[in-house]
Formats: C-alpha cells, structure tokens, sequence
C-alpha cells in the first residue's frame, strides 16, 4: 500500500491526507476505519475495540442527546483499555459551546485509555459548524493527560489555546484553522517535541483570529526543540510571501524531507524568496498548491527542483474590484 502521507515510511502514526476543509473523518483515521459511536444501536454488535478509530459525537443543533451520556455510554459498551484512535466529532451548540467540557471528560478518564495513540478533537464538517464558528480551548491538558499520545489533530481555532509543555511521544500535531492565534503559534515552539515528525499549521487569516506574525514562528524555524521533524506545513496564511521568507533561511529546513506553504496567497514575491534561499533541492516533496504564482514562476520553480515532487495545483488569479487593488484569497477562513 503506498504511503498516504510523506513521511510514512519512516516511521510515522499513518496520515490521512486530505486538500481543503470537507473531510470530516467518517471513514477513515490514524489508517484505521472509523466505527461511529451510537447509543441507538443498543444490540448491535461492536468490533474490536483496537480494530477501528472510534467516533463519538453529539448533533450541533437540537441534540437530544449530549456528548457527555454519548460518551458515558461508548466507555460503558467498549473496553477501552484497547482503543487506539478517538476522534472527537461535534458537541452540542459546538458554534457557541466551547470544547472545555468534552476535553475535561477525556483528561478526566485518561486512565481508562491507556493504549490512546491518536485522537482528533472537532472532526466536524461546514455543514455542522463552519471551522472558524467552532469553539475550542486549551488541548495543553490532553498532552499532559496522555505521556503516549503519539498524534493529535485539532480542528478550529477560535478560542484555542496551547501553553508550553514537553510530550515524548508525540509524532504528528496538526491544527486546522481559518485564524490561529499567534498565542498558540508561540505556544507550539515553545514546546518541546522531541519526536514530533509532522507538524501542520493552518494559519488563517485575521479576520477569524489568525493573528500570528513571521516572528511568532522564530522557535519552530529553529527547529531547536523538534529535532526529529520531518514535515513541516506553515498554510493557508495571507502572509504566506513572508513566510516564504522566513523559511529561505530557516535551520530546521535542512532536516526535512516534505514543505508545505500550501493553501495560503503565495505569490512570485514569496516563490522568489524560496528559489534564491537556501538549497531545496534535498526535499522529496514541496507543497506549493492553491498559489498564486504566474505561469512564468511556476517553470522556474519546476526547472529548479527536478528532483523534487513539487505540488503547483490549483493555480488562482486575485480579484480585480476594479480600483486596482488585487484581493487573494486562502483556501480556508471561515
């Protein structure tokens, strides 16, 4: 089976690669398929508890029933002594309601999930909370309450937070969002992530909080405390020229064997500030769609990477409101 994300091959928690903000991991997770937790189904038969990636969710609108009594009732029907893979789908009112309450049962009974390797909190799609709607908060507990937790994938921005801790064991930290606080983005290099092999920021925009400046990255482009990092995705920023830049210089680059600076408003600017940096002609693979680069850029890129599986997918042209200002867009915002 081929790697489904760069950097499985060497070791890493399976990825699931997915473009966009539509997957809502209903399939598939940590590359195992995805058993939804239903208290409806009183007499059905369950599978192995370590055989899938268990979802448990209440509805965003009008839920009968809590995520609390969901979950009380997935731990009460599934040894989870076994579980591998959780992901956290939606939680009641979860546009209005922040995710405290759902990470405060899973901290609560870390004791009872000692096998926990992924988990994934906010697994919702647009349809039930558009990302920027939804309403998170502090994951820094779940790393404290899980030493083993090898992957950890967030999804929303608004109101999350993320102090300074060491985890051991994680390998892969992913948060998705249409803003991400520059608190947080200090917050993850402040960290110390001795494993950590993929890490993936989905920076936004300000308009939905992605408030994160070049210079709130200066710790993870040190790379000083992610000395195993393998990938490394700085996306979806309408800064994505400065960063561009930023990372033409940066020391951790030389380690890694996959960059993404995908999703965001990449122009030739940012392009150029990569071509004339340091060599990138070590990376396997470099991450370069939704951009905004002119036909001309994108040969030059090509030409000066052969080596490398450069993505250059999904070509955009800015919008011309007619007073000669150009508007460009991220892939994802609200």
């Amino acid at each position: 089976m081929p790697a489904a994300f760069p950097g499985e091959e060497f070791g890493m928690v399976e990825f699931d690669e997915y473009h966009g903000y539509a997957h809502d991991y209903r399939d598939r997770y940590a590359g195992l398929p995805v058993t939804e937790v239903d208290p409806e189904e009183e007499n059905g038969e369950l599978p192995a508890p370590e055989a899938v990636a268990w979802r448990v969710s209440a509805e965003v609108y009008d839920s009968e029933r809590g995520f609390p009594e969901t979950f009380a009732w997935f731990m009460e029907r599934v040894d989870t002594t076994r579980v591998t893979a959780l992901v956290i789908g939606s939680w009641a009112d979860a546009y209005d309601i922040s995710s405290e309450e759902v990470i405060c049962l899973l901290v609560e009974n870390a004791a009872r999930f000692p096998a926990l390797r992924s988990l994934f909190v906010g697994a919702m799609p647009s349809e039930q909370c558009e990302i920027s709607w939804i309403q998170q908060s502090d994951v820094t507990p779940l790393l404290e309450a899980f030493p083993s937790l090898e992957r950890l994938d967030v999804r929303g921005g608004t109101g999350l937070g993320l102090r300074p801790v060491k985890h051991g064991a994680l390998k892969t930290l992913r948060l998705e969002a249409g803003g991400l606080p520059g608190l947080v983005v200090r917050g993850v290099g402040g960290c110390d992530f001795p494993a950590l092999e993929h890490l993936e920021l989905w920076l936004g925009v300000e308009e939905y909080g992605g408030d994160a400046a070049v210079t709130d990255l200066e710790e993870i482009l040190s790379g000083v405390r992610l000395p195993a990092l393998r990938h490394l995705g700085l996306q979806d920023s309408e800064i994505e020229d400065e960063i561009a830049a930023s990372v033409a210089t940066a020391p951790v680059v030389a380690r890694l064997e996959t960059l993404s600076l995908s999703m965001g408003v990449l122009t030739d600017a940012g392009a150029e500030a990569l071509l004339t940096g340091q060599p990138l002609t070590h990376l396997r693979r470099l991450d370069l769609h939704h951009h905004f680069l002119t036909d001309d850029m994108i040969k030059r890129v090509q030409e000066a990477l052969p080596g490398v599986e450069v993505d250059l997918s999904e070509q955009e042209e800015g919008d011309d409101d007619g007073d000669g200002e150009v508007w460009r867009y991220v892939a994802v915002s609200e």
